[in-house]
């Protein structure tokens, strides 16, 4: 199993905040099951090798080859049967309604196909990255691609941006209130305007990135109670609740390295 990452150029650092390869070996007598968490930014998605169904109410349903994979409050769970490929572009929130247009909170909890938002763009999107040569020139198209969205949407940054990347910076441990005092709005507009360019309400959006930094944790050696701590939970109980919300394990499952589809974390 590969996983890694690699640094976007400097024109779109601002709403990119990595690309990444995942690559594996799965069969029909040793499928590979990948859980995906609760996640406050969206990534641009290419299953190059075959594509990766979703497990629902223990049904397998068939998942686009590529998508956009928008920030989402739910865990979910794919299973594939063949040696897979992917290439992934892991995205600030606000990107989105800067790349296509759209308010963030339009994609939130939704795979969504290329097509679908951009049309014959969007087909010829996914066309080139599912049938470029590598990922090398996977990077090239996909850059390119983030590169003339981005100058075709021009437009000036709300101060929320900022609001979005402290609360993703600080691990969600913020004072919303303070943070609609510095945007000049009152607190049910800040709410409006942070849900049209991250997806979620404040609260929920950094409930959400305290669950990630626990994530972080993860082979780090601490104690759940350290982990917690660190994270700003002061009651264990709290920080039990808020992991099996949002990962569908209890902290104990996960930081022992019994969750299904982490061994890549492991790397």
């Amino acid at each position: 199993m590969k996983y890694q990452t690699i640094p976007p150029s400097p024109k779109p650092a601002q709403y990119v905040r990595c690309f990444w390869v995942f690559e594996g070996e799965a069969s029909t007598a040793r499928p590979y099951i990948y859980r995906a968490y609760a996640n406050g930014c969206a990534e641009l998605v290419f299953h190059y090798l075959t594509t990766f169904d979703q497990l629902i109410d223990g049904q397998a349903e068939r998942s686009f080859a590529a998508a956009i994979h928008a920030q989402t409050r739910k865990h979910s769970r794919f299973v594939v049967h063949q040696n897979w490929g992917i290439f992934g572009c892991y995205l600030y929130p606000y990107a989105l309604p800067r790349l296509f247009s759209f308010p963030a909170n339009d994609f939130t909890d939704r795979e969504t196909d290329f097509q679908s938002v951009l049309g014959g763009e969007g087909r010829e999107l996914e066309e080139r990255m599912l049938t470029a040569s590598g990922n090398t020139r996977r990077l090239q198209i996909l850059s390119h691609f983030l590169e003339d969205r981005l100058a075709i949407n021009r437009r000036e940054e709300p101060l929320v941006f900022a609001s979005i990347g402290q609360i993703i910076n600080r691990r969600g441990l913020v004072s919303v209130r303070e943070m609609a005092r510095e945007n000049f709005l009152s607190h049910r507009q800040f709410e409006r305007k942070f849900k049209e360019f991250s997806g979620f309400p404040p609260k929920l959006f950094a409930r959400i990135n305290r669950f990630q930094a626990a994530l972080t944790q993860y082979g780090s050696g601490k104690s759940l109670t350290a982990i917690a701590y660190d994270c700003g939970y002061y009651d264990q109980s709290h920080f039990i609740n808020h992991f099996k919300e949002f990962s569908g394990y209890n902290p104990k499952v996960f930081f022992n390295g019994l969750a299904e589809g982490s061994e890549y974390l492991d790397g």
